[in-house]
This record gives C-alpha cells, structure tokens and sequence, in this order.
C-alpha cells in the first residue's frame, strides 16, 4: 500500500518533475537568499542556466559551516511573516543550524511522514507511541504531525522515564514505536525487567533514527520487541525524519526523490559518483520554501543501491549509513567508523548491544582505542578466563576488520549510561 501515487512514479515522470521543481528553487534562493545570489554569481551561474534536472551538478554545494556563518536567519528564502515554525539543531560543535518552515513546509513534510508510518504498515486504525523528543529536535513534531496527517494515533509521550512507557504501550494499545534505536534497546531492557514479554503490548512495527544502527541492532530490537523494525533517516537542514524510510523489504531506504534529489560524490573531490558506489550523500531540496539548500554536503556516508526494489516503489533507495566524514575516527592513520565496531560487536552471542569506544593518547603519543562492551548477566557471573577469552576474540576480529589493534574490557551489566535520545557511544579524550 503506497501514501501517494508520486511513490510509484515513472523514470521520465519523475525527471521531469524534478526538473521543474529545481528550476523553480534555483530562482527562489537566487532571488530571495543574498547568500546565494552571492554564491551563483561567484561561480557564473545564473537561474536561466539551470533548465533541467541533469544541470544539478553544475551548481555549487553548501555545507553545515555556511548555516553557521548565516546564524540564524541568513540562509532563509522566505520573510519571516511567512516562516511558522523554527527548529534548530543541538549546537554541540558550534552555533546551532537553524531551519524555518513555511506553512506549506509542514504540510509536505507530515505528508512525508505520512509515507513512512504507511511503509511500517500503519493505517488511521493505529496508535503511534512517538518516543522522539519534542522541541528545537525536529523528531517529535515532525512525526507528531506526520501522524495526525495520517489520521492515525498519535501519543506525544517523548522520551524519559522508561517503566511509565511500558506501562502507556500496555494500557493505551501502542501499536508502533518511533524512537532513536538505543532508546528501543533501553525500553525493551526495562519491559524485560518488569517481567512483561512482548505478546502482552499491541506493537507490530517500529520506526528507528536519529543516529546510525547496524543490521544486528536490527535483529536484536526484532527479537526483542517481536516487531518489525525499519529505518528512517533525515536530518534538520533537509526537514527532519522523512527524508528517506526504509519498506517492508528492508533492503535499502527509498528517498523521496519528488522531493529531495540526492547525490553520491567523493567527499576529497566533490565529483558525482555512480550508482552503486559508496561516498558522501548530498541532498538539494525542491519544494522547500522556507530555506531551500543546494547540493548540501550532509557528511553522511553510504550508496545509492542499484535497480528496483520489490515493494514497487520507483524512489531510489540509499544503503544503511556506514558512518559519517566527520565523525569518523583517525587512530594511528586509520580511518574508523564506531558502525564497523558496532557490526563485530552485535555478531558475538552474549555480548549485549550497549558499548562505548574510548579514544585516548598515551604518554609515548600513541594513539589507544578502547571498547567497553556490557555482557549479559550468564557470562558476567561466569569464570574470569571466560571472559578473558571472550575479550581476546573480539579484539582479534576487531583488528581484522579494522586494521587497527584494540583493547576489549568486558563490563557488567547496566554499567553503561543509557540513553533516551541519541545514544553516546565515543568519548575523545585526545581533544580534551
């Protein structure tokens, strides 16, 4: 069952309509953005040049430091008598990006999330337990709207205080999850720990984002709740969740193309790659009136996956993140991404999946990676030698992997801080 019928657009179809789109938004930064009037005539382009779809890669891109350099409104395409809402991201590594929204702007984007909820399956006969958080987070609202444009359900719960979660998903009939992945780990070791199983909740699927999980996680939180789990994806300078969603195949992510055309390039020479081949995905918005971006470098990585999927949806469909360009890890000159230590980790029967990666520099100005990794409870209360075994084995394969030596600690259970948003998985004592 498919939300609109653009999900099912054909080839020429959907080129022609991009096109259309992306001329219309070429004009509107052009006249209406100083930033990038300023930007085109830098490079030569004029509006007038752009006259199709395949003349994207001809205009120049645009980072998270550009936002920055704008703070707040300076990247805005629409006066601010017009810009209903604003949403901001945290600001951890410098000034908040700030995004606005026209009221067409939250229509489209609930329209969007309406497609994912239908991808999980939902109708306006479900119960949407909305875990993400509400605020400047764009994830509470954007599928709080997306909900009530589906005519389903919505509870507006957020996260924080896990046993009381339980205790809605029981008594109101939750029937799907939306939560950060780390969170849906949390709250099923809380139901397990209050002695209720899965068949006592109504949940038949859950919509996970907001940070990068492997295909073991995956598992993990299918065998756990007894749901069917798929990924979002988004980020708050493209809209928020809804960018892409993964379909009950759960091969790839379908983005929505009518929407958001995206780009696969090498992030070293900012040339286009083809399909099929892994690079950072960029993203230039098309309906957007309150800050529409062009060809903005989102630093994530992944590819675009070759063919069609089975669901019949034509939107092309991005792989799982593997990890991002600038969140990645240098030790001793290898490139590391916690998404490849993650993929060991969630292989090894015992192991639960909640770790953190400590980077540190010793004394010699060596650099040292330790992972600590929570084990259940059967292995913790066995024999040290066990463990001991068990932690000389996955620093083995971490190191066959990776190409760079670990260390492996093996912690009880529960030690780990949980997390009710996005899960802390690295802490960088080097820039300390």
């Amino acid at each position: 069952m498919f939300y609109s019928k653009e999900e099912a657009l054909g080839q020429a179809e959907l080129e022609s309509l991009q096109s259309r789109r992306l001329i219309e938004t070429v004009r509107r930064v052009y006249d209406n953005a100083p930033f990038y009037k300023a930007k085109f005539d830098e490079a030569g382009i004029k509006p007038a040049d752009i006259t199709s779809a395949a003349d994207l890669n001809r205009l120049p891109f645009t980072t998270k430091q550009d936002l920055r350099d704008n703070y707040p409104y300076g990247l805005f395409a629409a006066p601010m008598s017009e810009i209903v809402r604003i949403h901001a991201s945290s600001g951890t590594t410098g000034k908040m990006t700030v995004v606005g929204y026209t009221k067409n702007d939250i229509e489209m984007w609930a329209a969007l999330i309406a497609r994912c909820l239908v991808m999980a399956g939902a109708t306006k006969n479900d119960v949407i337990h909305n875990c993400y958080g509400y605020g400047l987070f764009t994830g509470g609202l954007g599928m709080h709207y997306g909900t009530e444009k589906l005519g389903a359900t919505v509870i507006p719960v957020s996260a924080g205080n896990s046993r009381r979660q339980i205790k809605i998903m029981q008594d109101f009939g939750s029937t799907i999850l939306t939560c950060t992945p780390s969170y849906a780990l949390n709250l099923a070791e809380t139901m397990r720990e209050m002695g209720i199983s899965p068949e006592q909740l109504k949940l038949k699927a859950g919509i996970f984002g907001a940070e990068p999980w492997s295909e073991n996680m995956r598992r993990d939180i299918e065998k756990m709740w007894g749901i069917d789990a798929l990924d979002i994806y988004g980020l708050s300078e493209i809209m928020g969740p809804g960018v892409a969603c993964e379909c009950m195949e759960k091969h790839g992510l379908h983005v929505f193309e009518d929407h958001f055309m995206p780009e696969i390039i090498d992030s070293k020479t900012g040339k286009p790659l083809p399909d099929g081949e892994s690079g950072e995905l960029v993203f230039t918005t098309i309906t957007k009136e309150g800050i529409p971006l062009i060809r903005y470098r989102t630093r994530d990585i992944t590819r675009i996956i070759p063919g069609k999927c089975a669901c019949g949806r034509t939107f092309r469909r991005i792989e799982r993140l593997s990890g991002r360009t600038d969140d990645m890890l240098i030790i001793r000159g290898v490139n590391v991404f916690p998404s490849e230590i993650e993929m060991v980790l969630m292989s090894v029967e015992g192991v639960e999946p909640h770790y953190r990666i400590i980077v540190d520099r010793a004394e010699h100005g060596m650099d040292t990676m330790e992972v600590q990794v929570e084990v259940s409870d059967r292995l913790f209360s066995d024999e040290i030698k066990v463990l001991e075994a068990l932690s000389t084995r996955i620093e083995k394969e971490i190191h066959s992997v990776l190409g760079v030596a670990v260390t492996v600690k093996m912690v009880e259970p529960r030690s780990i801080p949980r997390s009710e948003g996005k899960a802390k998985r690295i802490i960088d004592k080097r820039k300390i």
